[in-house]
C-alpha cells in the first residue's frame, strides 16, 4: 500500500512538471482576450443536471449516489468575490441507494449557498444561517470556475508548462490560492479553459483532488462560456466514489445586476461555534455524549471503555475523547465502535488510531479502510495526529454479528445493510435494553416531525423482530432517543405489507 502511496504523489508531483515552460502571463492573457474575461465582471447561469453527494455511497466500491437538480443557477460576482447557488433537487430517476440529507428525497429540496468575501451563509426560508468555515471554500470555488480561474492567475505569480494530451497541445498554469490551494488549469490551443483542478482538505481522504471540466462553449455577448460542466470529487485510484457534479447550462446571462452580494448584519458577527459535548448518563457506565449534529455513545468496562461512533473529524473527536476522559479517569478507549462507511459518521475515527484504539467495523468496510481513511496519502492542508504520529491502524470486522465483552458487560454489534449502507451495523446494550442506530432511524425531539418508514427502517424494524431484541430506548447517533414504541407504531405497519423479506 505505502509503494502505491509513493507512486501516485509522485505522478501527482510531477503532473504540472512535464513540458516545456511557458510565459504564463502571455498564455493568461491570450485565454482572457478569446473567453471574454475583461467584458466580464459578473455572471448568472442556469442548468439543470445531477448532484453526486460526496461521501454517502451505498458502499465503498460505489460512486457517490446521484439526485436529479431540476434547477441549478448560481450568480458570481468576481471582484467582490460574490456568489449565489440555487439549487433545487428531487430523486428523479436516480436509485435510492446511499445518503446525505433527505436521501431519499420526497418532492423537491431547496438549497441556498452564499458567500461574500469572508463571509458566508445559508438561506433557510428568509433566515440568514450562518457559515463562517465555508466561506474559503466557497471562495475557492469562485476560482475553480473558467473566468474565475483566469482573473485569479492573472493576479497571482502563475507558472506555465505545456505538454501533449493525446496529440493535441495543452498548457497548464498553476498558482496558489490563499496561500495554501495548488490550483491547476488547462488552457487548450483554442485558449479555452477545459480543466480545473486543486486539492482541497478532507477528513478521510486527506488532500482530496476536486476537479472541474468544462465542454460546449458558446459565445453569449463576446464572452465564452461552457455549456457543460463536470465536477470530480475524489479520486479513481483511491476509490470509485468521485463523480460529484454535473450540470447542462441553458441560460448565461453577463454583467447582471445586483450580483455583488449585501452581507447581512448577522453574518457579520457570526464566528465559528464551538465544538460542544454534553454527557447523559443512561445507565450504569453507559453515557450519551451529545451537544452537537452527530453524538455519540461511552460504554465502561471493567478495565477500559469503548465509545461507540467517531463522527464528523478530529475536532469532534478531540473533545469526546476529553470528556470521556472526565467521565471515566485513568481508562483508555480501547476500542471505537464504527457503525458506517459514509464520511460524517468515520471521520473522526483517525484519532481514535492515534490514540491506540481498535476500530470495530462492519468486513464491508474493511479494504477502504485500509486503503483510504488509514492510508499515508498527503495530508499537507491539514495534518491530523495520525498523519504526525503515524501508526498502524488495527481492525476488527465485524460479519453478522460480534460480542464484545470483559466478563461483566457484553455489548452486541448486529450486521443489518440497508439501502443507506451495505454495511451498516447497529449496537445493543442487553443489559439497558437500548439500541444505538445511525441514519436509518434517527428519534427526534418531541414536538417535531417523527421519523418515516424508509426501506431502511423497515430493514431496522425486521431486523430487530428476526434477532429476537429486547429493546425499550432507541438512542440515535443524529437526534435524540426514542422507545421502542415508536419504531413499532411507525414502521411496524409498513414491514407487515412487505413481509419479513422487504427491502434490507
Amino acid at each position: 500500500m505505502r509503494k502505491k502511496a509513493g507512486v501516485l504523489i509522485a505522478v501527482l508531483t510531477l503532473w504540472v512538471g512535464i513540458g516545456a515552460a511557458q510565459d504564463a502571463r502571455k498564455v493568461l492573457e491570450s485565454a482572457a482576450a478569446a473567453m471574454g474575461v475583461e467584458k466580464l465582471s459578473s455572471v448568472q447561469y442556469s442548468a439543470t443536471g445531477w448532484q453526486g453527494t460526496v461521501g454517502q455511497s451505498a458502499s465503498p466500491s460505489e460512486d457517490w449516489p446521484k439526485t436529479e437538480l431540476a434547477r441549478y443557477t448560481r450568480t458570481v460576482d468576481f471582484a467582490s468575490m460574490s456568489s449565489k447557488e440555487e439549487i433545487t433537487r428531487r430523486q428523479g430517476n436516480y436509485p435510492h441507494r446511499g445518503g446525505g440529507r433527505g436521501f431519499p428525497i420526497e418532492g423537491e429540496q431547496r438549497e441556498v449557498n452564499l458567500v461574500s468575501g469572508n463571509y458566508a451563509w445559508n438561506l433557510q426560508g428568509s433566515n440568514a444561517v450562518p457559515a463562517p468555515s465555508l466561506a474559503e471554500k466557497r471562495q475557492l470555488e469562485i476560482m475553480l470556475l473558467p473566468h474565475g480561474f483566469l482573473k485569479a492567475a492573472m493576479a497571482s505569480n502563475a507558472t506555465a508548462v505545456t505538454r501533449v494530451d493525446h496529440e493535441r497541445p495543452e498548457t497548464v498554469v498553476s498558482f496558489q490560492a490563499f496561500g495554501k490551494y495548488r490550483v491547476n488549469g488547462t488552457i487548450n490551443n483554442e485558449n479555452m479553459v477545459t480543466r480545473v483542478l486543486t486539492w482541497i482538505p478532507d477528513p478521510a481522504f486527506g488532500d482530496m483532488i476536486f476537479t472541474q471540466r468544462f465542454s460546449g462553449y458558446k459565445d453569449y455577448n463576446g464572452v465564452k462560456f461552457p455549456s457543460m460542466i463536470h465536477q470530480h470529487a475524489g479520486e479513481m485510484m483511491l476509490n470509485p466514489g468521485r463523480n460529484s457534479l454535473e450540470i447542462h447550462v441553458n441560460d448565461v446571462k453577463v454583467n447582471v445586476s445586483g450580483a455583488a452580494l449585501a452581507v447581512p448584519d448577522n453574518i457579520r458577527q457570526a464566528k465559528p461555534p464551538a465544538v460542544r459535548v454534553e454527557s447523559e448518563k443512561l445507565g450504569d457506565g453507559v453515557w450519551r455524549l451529545a451537544g452537537g449534529s452527530h453524538n455519540s455513545l461511552l460504554i465502561e468496562f471493567q478495565d477500559f471503555v469503548t465509545v461507540v461512533e467517531a463522527p464528523l473529524n478530529e475536532e469532534r473527536s478531540l473533545a469526546v475523547i476529553a470528556e470521556v476522559g472526565k467521565l471515566t479517569p485513568n481508562k483508555q478507549i480501547r476500542y471505537v465502535m464504527n457503525t458506517h462507511h459514509h464520511l460524517d459518521h468515520s471521520g473522526g475515527l483517525r484519532t481514535y488510531v492515534a490514540y491506540g484504539a481498535t476500530v470495530i467495523t462492519q468486513e464491508t468496510n474493511r479494504e477502504f479502510y485500509e486503503r483510504v481513511l488509514f492510508a499515508p496519502w498527503p495530508r499537507t492542508l491539514e495534518a491530523d495526529r495520525l498523519a504526525r504520529y503515524p501508526r498502524e491502524a488495527h481492525l476488527e470486522p465485524v460479519y453478522s454479528q460480534y460480542v464484545l465483552s470483559d466478563g461483566t458487560r457484553n455489548v452486541n454489534l448486529y450486521h443489518v445493510p440497508t439501502p443507506h449502507a451495505e454495511g451498516m451495523m447497529v449496537v445493543y446494550l442487553p443489559k439497558e435494553k437500548i439500541l444505538v442506530t445511525a441514519d436509518i432511524w434517527s428519534p427526534l425531539a418531541p414536538g417535531r416531525q417523527p421519523p418515516t418508514a424508509t426501506a431502511s427502517a423497515v430493514a431496522l424494524y425486521n431486523a430487530v423482530k428476526r434477532l429476537k431484541l429486547d429493546v425499550d430506548r432507541i438512542v440515535g447517533i443524529h437526534g435524540g432517543i426514542d422507545p421502542m414504541s415508536n419504531l413499532e407504531t411507525i414502521v411496524g405497519p409498513v414491514a407487515a405489507t412487505q413481509g419479513p423479506g422487504g427491502e434490507g
